[in-house]
């Protein structure tokens, strides 16, 4: 028997108990906090770059970096919905993987951890814990443009689908409360809390590792692999649950994979980026598909719909403020290598059907 059947059967299961398990009580008028968090999320309800401060012991802050690291206390401050400043009295903590060692990143990611009350005249209302994608290196100005261009192939996937995490560009002024560290402002982005993503689909997030490919939701793993080769990503795993977030949406019978983190997309090219040595390219630029096998007829709709959207996805990258020329060219001409192979019968056959993962 196919073990992959087996391993459907083991999905069907545990996606049952655990969405009994992970139930949250419901609070009387409230509801869940997933819902509360989708229902009531006015900081994603816009594309509008968000400008506001961020005050800490940035050195102390940036000292405590593992997968344990505390939160510290913060300071937000930012306009309210009425025109007043607002000061927030929030946490902060590195967080990440790869670019929270110090060597890579001298200003890693950081998660905000927001007060129960106190956002409510502010963007911020309904939020709880948010990630932010930070600059990483404060002199370095490719690293902004790679900030930006991480934060347009988040929105690049909205256009595509909304079984998608939302994300709100920001530009951020951090400010020492030691004076130790000169006042610098920087772009970054806020990312959609997966609870809340979850539960705008009206499901909850499966932590399930061991899950294989063809036991998801098969639209959205089509649509998920092509648009990982479009962007020349090939760091993902839905075994793994890396970079991706399982989503039990009933009455689905299969789970629905989202992913997130594309700094190591061959389009961004970051320094720091480097393929598996396992895979058969030696540059993330080299494209790779890395999904199973599909029959043209399964692949052809994703196609079509990349096909749709250009427009749009053109459009969109071509009007990002703070985007230079030179990384806007760059990344165009890397997506016109895409739509060049998707619309050659014969590409489309040596690097979906040929290539794919069996």
């Amino acid at each position: 028997m196919d073990t992959r059947l087996i391993s459907a059967t083991a999905v069907l299961a545990l996606s049952a108990a655990c969405s009994v398990e992970a139930q949250e009580p419901e609070i009387p008028g409230r509801g869940t906090r997933g819902d509360r968090l989708a229902a009531s999320a006015p900081l994603f309800a816009s594309h509008q770059t968000l400008r506001f401060s961020l005050e800490a012991d940035w050195g102390t802050i940036f000292k405590d970096r593992s997968q344990e690291s505390e939160y510290h206390p913060a300071k937000l401050y930012v306009e309210g919905l009425d025109g007043s400043q607002v000061s927030l009295d929030i946490k902060v903590r590195t967080r990440g993987n790869f670019r929270l060692q110090s060597r890579i990143c001298g200003f890693p990611p950081l998660r905000l951890n927001f007060p129960k009350e106190g956002t409510e005249n502010t963007v911020f209302a309904g939020q709880d814990k948010l990630k932010l994608a930070t600059h990483c290196q404060d002199n370095r100005e490719q690293y902004e443009q790679i900030t930006l261009q991480e934060y347009l192939i988040y929105r690049t996937f909205n256009l595509l689908t909304d079984k998608s995490f939302r994300v709100r560009l920001a530009h951020i002024t951090y400010i020492d409360a030691a004076g130790k560290r000169d006042t610098l402002t920087k772009y970054g982005f806020l990312i959609e809390d997966e609870d809340a993503m979850a539960a705008r689909l009206g499901g909850t997030v499966l932590d399930l590792e061991g899950i294989h490919d063809d036991n998801t939701d098969q639209d959205q793993m089509t649509l998920v692999a092509v648009f990982q080769y479009f962007i020349g990503n090939t760091d993902w795993s839905v075994w793994a649950l890396h970079n991706i977030v399982l989503v039990d949406i009933p009455p689905n019978t299969f789970p629905t994979p989202v992913p997130y983190d594309f700094d190591w997309s061959g389009v961004i090219d970051a320094p720091y980026a480097r393929p598996d040595q396992k895979l058969p390219i030696r540059s993330v630029r080299q494209r790779l598909y890395r999904g199973y096998c599909k029959d043209p007829a399964e692949l052809q709709p994703v196609l079509d719909l990349f096909n749709r959207k250009k427009d749009e996805i053109y459009a969109l990258w071509t009007a990002q403020e703070g985007l230079t020329e030179k990384t806007l060219k760059r990344a165009i001409e890397y997506f016109d290598e895409f739509y060049q192979t998707i619309n050659d019968p014969k590409a489309v056959e040596r690097e979906f059907i040929r290539n794919c993962r069996r």
